[in-house]
């Protein structure tokens, strides 16, 4: 069992990268990315790989506690410092700091301003405020507000609370991969990817609330990790995840029903090696009783709109991005269909130049960097469908999996952000793939590493030439 990222993976991943930066030019003369966002693709995937390589070595000798203490700290710094660096970059291109296209993230701030001042002036009503929005888009607001309180309304003050919440995140990555595959080198493997994946770095910069419901995600899985696998239980224990798992439904009602869903599939089908049936009974009940208290009516309904929106929500959009002005009249060839068998790789990263894609292009290398891990991601799913230990990774794996099937469902199917909540998750999977691979089947990799490559060009093709460029 491997015990770090091997260079025979992450050079590859690198060549590939560059390979493809240099062929794109070249077959779509005139719509190569300009030097800036090329950049920053270089530096997102030439910096993943190549401390991955070298840390999962180098800090496996250390102690656990200086293990965790290093990776927190070191964490902490690389969101830090991108914080600072992006407060400044989205200021000088943009005039404001806050990332291109940003509608949702000046909506969030000016509802933290609105919240903020409703508190200053004790008029601050929580059953009244933003109740012209959704239930499930509240949350974040609300927690913007009372930031702003504090901070006296500091947006960077407000981005280095995400890089300290994201930092803990990895923490916390640690600590679920440590107990669901009972392997703490597989959990070092996690926890470092997590602290170099650029997408988790690059979401602190911004003023969207991904940090945070990821967080509180991954807080709910490792705390009901923690409840399943205890010997004797108390009321806190029990009552941590659940609430968590109410959160959840005010930052976006999928991600909730998620969730309980996750939760309750765990409890069900788990290994009886991790949970009796004495114990299962017991939270089922117990679990049952709290959620039917605090999910009320209002947030039963948004369930029901979301369930009843299923069909028709993804075509509708897909045929809106096809019509309007600019849009990829491609798209509306797209559905759950092409979607799902990809779920775990996509989305691809925009390597072409695309005019409105400045965000897709800044953060490119991430994306590329998710497709080359979803294949030590499938590759996991494969060695415990084969193995026969599905029952032992339930609850992240139920989580991850149907999470993914919702979205390849909708109409965010192609959304990096939509992905982002289970991205965490994905590493932890992936930190398990790589521990498995052996020499007879590092071979796969070359060929999944060709694959890449063609989609890689198909998709640049595909967005070129539905748009009518090529």
């Amino acid at each position: 069992m491997l015990h770090y990222f091997p260079k025979y993976f992450t050079t590859k991943a690198i060549a590939l990268y560059i390979i493809v930066l240099m062929v794109i030019p070249v077959a779509f003369s005139g719509y190569g990315m300009s030097w800036l966002w090329i950049l920053f693709g270089v530096v997102e995937v030439t910096s993943f790989f190549y401390f991955t390589n070298i840390l999962t070595k180098r800090w496996a000798e250390y102690s656990e506690r200086t293990f965790l203490r290093r990776l927190f700290i070191a964490a902490l710094v690389i969101r830090v410092v991108w914080v600072v660096f992006s407060y400044f970059f989205y200021s000088s291109m943009t005039g404001l700091p806050f990332e291109f296209e940003a509608a949702d993230s000046t909506f969030y701030h000016e509802s933290g301003l609105l919240g903020a001042a409703l508190i200053r002036n004790g008029t601050f009503n929580i059953v009244e405020f933003m109740s012209w929005v959704e239930l499930s888009d509240r949350g974040y607001p609300f927690y913007l507000s009372l930031i702003y309180y504090i901070t006296g309304d500091s947006i960077i003050v407000t981005r280095l609370i995400k890089a300290l919440i994201g930092a803990f995140t990895c923490i916390l990555i640690y600590r679920l991969t440590k107990r669901t595959f009972d392997n703490p080198a597989i959990a070092r493997i996690a926890g470092i990817l997590c602290m170099l994946m650029p997408n988790l770095i690059y979401y602190c910069g911004l003023h969207l609330k991904e940090i945070e419901m990821t967080f509180l995600i991954i807080l709910f899985l490792e705390r009901t990790d923690h409840v399943i696998r205890l010997q004797k239980y108390n009321i806190i224990n029990i009552l941590l995840p659940i609430l968590t798992a109410g959160l959840l439904f005010f930052f976006r009602t999928v991600i909730g029903v998620t969730a309980i869903f996750s939760f309750f599939t765990a409890l069900v089908f788990s290994s009886s090696r991790i949970l009796g049936w004495g114990k299962r009974i017991l939270l089922i009940v117990w679990s049952m009783a709290t959620l039917s208290y605090f999910i009320g009516g209002k947030i039963m309904t948004e369930i029901e709109t979301v369930w009843e929106n299923r069909v028709t929500n993804q075509s509708n959009s897909m045929q809106y991005r096809s019509n309007i002005e600019g849009g990829n009249k491609f798209v509306k060839n797209l559905s759950g269909s092409v979607f799902a068998p990809m779920i775990f790789v996509i989305p691809f990263p925009t390597m072409v130049n695309t005019e409105g894609q400045e965000n897709q292009m800044l953060i490119g290398g991430g994306n590329y960097v998710k497709n080359i891990m979803a294949f030590f991601v499938m590759f996991s799913l494969f060695i415990i469908i084969k193995t026969h230990k599905w029952r032992d990774y339930l609850l992240a794996g139920s989580f991850m999996i149907s999470y993914l099937i919702v979205i390849a469902l909708s109409k965010f199917a192609a959304s990096e952000r939509f992905h982002f909540p289970v991205l965490p998750i994905l590493l932890m999977f992936s930190a398990y793939g790589i521990s498995q691979v052996d020499r007879k089947t590092k071979k796969y990799y070359s060929y999944y590493i060709v694959f890449i490559f063609i989609a890689l060009i198909v998709w640049s093709w595909f967005k070129l030439a539905g748009r009518g460029f090529v």
